[in-house]
């Protein structure tokens, strides 16, 4: 069988539509200028939205050389280069683990435990014939929600759009493609991101 292109997402997002078909985002038409707008900052939101089981890859961090000065914590790691969003650390690294205190700036992991130091993160995976058939059809869902109006002018267009997608998320909690933190991982959005305050 054939690799899912970007072609193919663009197009289901257009089916989703039911508008006619593009050959590439690059041509010169109303839908494929919208759809190469809004491609890429879309594709990398929907991975960083949701524990994607597919996307999640970890690595073991070493320590670089000191803390950043004027922080509260004691070791700095360099996230993964392909790295999209880090997973809330836990003391032994995996999905099951205590929540650690950590905060992030830039792509510098601040962390109160020495190395080497286990990390979980949503890589930034570009090619389509890498992903899970339910994240595909969540992201050309969310593509056909982007251009729905400037397309389309239809609000009934967009809401039928909206459905899609809430299907397809629901879908991929059901059979577990979107991964679930354990009780003891659950965290807010901020602390996720970082603002993990409690540096004991």
């Amino acid at each position: 069988m054939a690799a899912v292109t970007v072609e193919d997402v663009a197009n289901m997002a257009l089916g989703i539509l039911v508008e006619a078909p593009i050959g590439s985002l690059d041509e010169d038409n109303k839908a494929a200028r919208l759809l190469n707008l809004h491609y890429e900052t879309t594709r990398q939101a929907e991975l960083i939205k949701h524990a994607w089981s597919f996307a999640i890859f970890r690595s073991e961090l070493e320590a670089m050389p000191e803390a950043l000065a004027g922080t509260a914590y004691r070791y700095a790691y360099a996230a993964p280069d392909d790295a999209l969003r880090i997973l809330p650390l836990t003391d032994t690294g995996e999905n099951g683990g205590i929540v650690i205190p950590w905060r992030q700036e830039g792509n510098i992991l601040l962390i109160n435990y020495e190395a080497p130091r286990l990390v979980r993160y949503i890589g930034n995976m570009t090619d389509p014939g890498d992903w899970n058939p339910l994240f595909i059809e969540a992201l050309a869902a969310r593509l056909a929600m982007k251009i729905a109006m400037p397309l389309t002018n239809k609000p009934t267009v967009l809401q039928g759009a909206q459905r899609v997608y809430e299907e397809a998320i629901s879908e991929a909690r059901r059979i577990n493609v979107i991964e679930s933190g354990s009780p003891a991982s659950v965290q807010s959005w901020s602390a996720a991101r970082g603002d993990y305050r409690d540096v004991r």
